[in-house]
């Protein structure tokens, strides 16, 4: 990239050979393509970034060069040498490991039992724990954590700390090629470049890295060539050296999907909601914005980069430190979900599965909690029969696709579970409405209703919040656009921005932080 490689980070020739080569990779899950046809070689000594937006390929890709998928089609060779798809065994074998964005480790065992759980080193077929310790204090050494949390319960450390320890059991297996997936996601400047000092430490020993990231003002102090996707088809490979941050986010865009946007007028009026100075240390510092009465304003950025706790703090599920929250003209404390409910506030959550459904329970259940006391009778007992005409009304007004509302929300599609969350939000029309991902994991058909809903809420008169990382959603439904970036709001774009230039952006670039428009 044209950005100046961070110090101690050159680029170096790698081997001729690859040791890792993708010929025509296929994959396909029911309707969708998810892989065309990849070609990819990794070289030994190279860190490799794949990048792409959502959905473009990346983790497919990933699981089937780990084993943990099977290719439709195509070829993998380790140095040559064909290799099983769908078999970790295989991958581990042939000298694989993979790091996963999310610590995949076991709480309750101490840093020390979980590098070697499965693997443990033994001596005339006892385990040698002191072998393993004097190991893993090596590994903690080129990790940069300290020599104490040998001993320490993997659940007693931040999740930063975890995923440091994710690579050091990674790096235990002396591997060949190492996967990094997204590993900068949940940590913190000092510790990624703690990260990055272990990854060219790799690579300068000949160990061929995988670096898949979306923060792409990275892929300059760490990554000597680049890979990009884009609908399933690896558009472009080049060296890290003759590409800048928006080269790659035009890469990553194309020019087919830049049209969607609903062409809408806001309502000229005082806004419902003003945030002054907003703070929580170390997520986010300093946000301010407004959100007026009939408004979508998108909060967009990349993982990690604070949107989604500032949504948080606005609900009081992690109250701010510092700032000042003003709903309709008049200063209010969130220091818990009841003071916003109380203020008109309502939120829907990213993760459905976990904070949103109570999945054995129906529709009418699921959509009635929370609302206990306009549903009860006397406050004794929850009038079942309106509990019913409510969760019918719906079912109607919001497509959900279900026999009833006796209907367990486990037997629902992911869109229509998500439906029936977004239902609970609007019994009693909020005037503010925080949606977090509102379209994660759904099909298109879902996606589109959703979308259908949350403008018909705008349009008659509600202020929505959309935290979302899908820039196609971002551009399709806001007014205006926050581009949030290490816990602050970088940018401001209105209705009918390019989406490289959001993309870049929300990546690193800060050339123009200006409001732009098209």
């Amino acid at each position: 990239m044209t950005t100046t490689h961070h110090e101690g980070h050159t680029a170096r020739p790698a081997s001729d050979t690859p040791v890792l080569r993708l010929t025509g990779v296929t994959k396909r899950y029911g309707g969708v393509q998810a892989l065309r046809g990849v070609d990819f070689e990794l070289m030994r000594g190279e860190v490799h970034a794949i990048v792409g937006e959502n959905g473009a390929g990346k983790s497919t890709l990933i699981k089937i060069i780990s084993g943990a998928e099977v290719a439709d089609q195509g070829e993998i060779e380790i140095d040559g040498h064909g290799l099983a798809s769908g078999s970790t065994t295989s991958a581990l074998g042939a000298g694989i490991a993979t790091v996963y964005q999310e610590p995949q480790l076991f709480g309750e065992l101490t840093v020390a039992e979980n590098v070697f759980i499965g693997r443990e080193l033994r001596n005339r077929g006892i385990v040698d724990r002191a072998g393993q310790r004097e190991r893993v204090l090596e590994l903690l050494d080129r990790i940069g954590l300290h020599r104490d949390l040998a001993d320490v319960r993997v659940a007693d450390m931040p999740v930063a700390e975890q995923q440091l320890v994710s690579i050091a059991k990674a790096l235990s297996q002396d591997p060949r090629i190492l996967i990094l997936d997204e590993p900068s996601a949940i940590l913190t400047d000092r510790e990624i470049e703690t990260m990055f000092s272990a990854v060219r430490a790799m690579r300068d020993s000949g160990v061929a890295v995988i670096y898949i990231s979306h923060r792409l003002d990275e892929l300059a102090q760490i990554t000597d060539r680049v890979t990009v996707l884009r609908d399933g088809s690896a558009v472009a490979s080049r060296p890290t050296s003759e590409l800048s941050v928006r080269d790659v986010a035009e890469l990553m865009v194309g020019h087919a999907v830049d049209a969607g946007a609903v062409n809408r007028t806001v309502p000229d009026a005082d806004p419902v909601l003003r945030v002054e100075g907003l703070t929580r240390v170390p997520k986010f510092a300093d946000v301010s914005f407004t959100l007026r009465p009939g408004e979508i304003v998108a909060m967009y950025g990349l993982i990690g980069s604070g949107a989604a706790d500032v949504a948080r703090a606005l609900f009081g599920i992690d109250p701010a430190d510092e700032g000042q929250v003003i709903v309709g003209g008049r200063p209010v404390v969130l220091a818990a979900p009841a003071d916003a409910v109380r203020n008109g506030i309502s939120m829907l959550p990213a993760n459905r599965k976990v904070q949103g459904v109570f999945g054995p329970k129906s529709i009418a259940f699921n959509i009635s909690s929370g609302h206990l006391r306009l549903l009860s009778k006397w406050g004794l007992w929850v009038d079942r029969s309106r509990e019913r005409t409510i969760a019918t009304d719906f079912i109607r007004r919001i497509s959900i696709k279900a026999p009833g509302p006796a209907t367990a929300v486990d037997n629902l599609s992911g869109g229509n579970q998500q439906k029936v969350v977004l239902a609970r939000q609007l019994v009693e029309r909020p005037r503010i409405l925080l949606l977090e991902e509102p379209t994660q994991g759904v099909d298109v058909g879902a996606k589109d209703e959703i979308h259908r809903i949350i403008l018909e809420l705008a349009d008659g008169g509600g202020a929505v919040l959309v935290i979302s990382s899908d820039l196609p959603e971002v551009q399709q439904l806001a007014d205006r656009i926050l581009v949030v970036r290490g816990g602050a709001i970088t940018a401001e774009f209105a209705r009918g921005s390019r989406q490289a230039d959001l993309l870049a952006a929300a990546a690193g670039d800060d050339s123009d932080t200006e409001t732009r428009s098209s």
